[in-house]
């Protein structure tokens, strides 16, 4: 009887630790949309009580029925698609060059004194100063506003490649060399589990670059898309259609950018990181 009753503490700790860890992945979420909640609720009750009368900052019941009224025409469900499909293709032209580039210049030092200068002037142009030339080059159809999100995704994933490899610790290099590791071995099994952690973050910045380009690239002549409801809403005087436009620009960026960190978390699990063991 002695003996048992340890084998069953230890059987019941894993499920009474388990609620626990259930518990703590739904709050983060939660927690998150406590601000903003907030914060809108507070907006209304201004506007309900009188203190303001919510014609340039509308309150989030004007939004939402807004954001309705859209919906109900189909101009909603349609500008979303456009939207989407330029930052999904951009995202993916500038992540392939990016991580292409970036890797080519972090591993190969001569790569890295030819290329980086160059690519280092041309991150610092501002993207709409891109756009006249992209015009002139491949017209105002769908082209030129992919190169655009593009060229605003390739600079932060070339950079976090790039940074990424150069700060392996070469330690870890010297004891791939011990083991005779060759070329693709080395990067398979020392730098690209090295590299990963920061790629993701290159990523999710990237994309977060991607959605402020799109609304550039949705100037040059674009007759549907999330930009073209902005720009919509500010020449005929809406700010309700502007903020709901700016809401759903917030909403799908933190999606999409969930979305990366959901497709990344299996290849990080073996991370023994800060915020893990802390949920900072």
């Amino acid at each position: 009887m002695i003996s048992d009753a340890p084998v069953l503490q230890q059987t019941t700790e894993p499920a009474e630790s388990a609620a626990p860890s259930r518990l703590s992945r739904y709050a983060g979420p939660t927690l998150g949309l406590l601000l903003p909640l907030t914060l809108a609720l507070g907006w209304e009750l201004v506007v309900w009580s009188g203190w303001s009368n919510g014609r340039l900052v509308p309150p989030p019941s004007r939004l939402f029925a807004t954001v309705v009224d859209l919906a109900r025409s189909g101009e909603l469900f349609r500008h979303i698609a456009a939207t989407l499909w330029r930052v999904g293709l951009g995202f993916a032209f500038g992540v392939v060059a990016g991580t292409l580039l970036g890797a080519i210049s972090g591993y190969w030092s001569l790569a890295r004194r030819l290329l980086d200068p160059t690519v280092q002037a041309l991150r610092a142009i501002p993207s709409l100063a891109w756009v006249p030339l992209f015009i002139l080059w491949l017209g105002i159809f769908e082209t030129s506003k992919i190169a655009l999100i593009a060229v605003g995704v390739f600079f932060p994933v070339y950079l976090g490649v790039m940074g990424a490899i150069l700060i392996v610790d070469r330690k870890i290099v010297e004891v791939g060399r011990t083991f005779r590791l060759s070329g693709p071995d080395m990067i398979r099994r020392i730098l690209l589990p090295a590299v990963l952690p920061a790629y993701v973050v290159s990523l999710r910045v990237g994309l977060g670059l991607g959605w402020m380009f799109v609304v550039a690239a949705e100037l040059i002549g674009a007759s549907e898309g999330l930009g073209y409801l902005l720009l919509d809403g500010q020449q005929l005087g809406k700010p309700a259609q502007i903020l709901a436009a700016i809401v759903i620009f917030a909403i799908l960026g933190k999606l999409t950018d969930w979305l990366i960190e959901i497709a990344a978390a299996p290849f990080l699990r073996w991370q023994d990181a800060f915020g893990r063991t802390t949920g900072a």
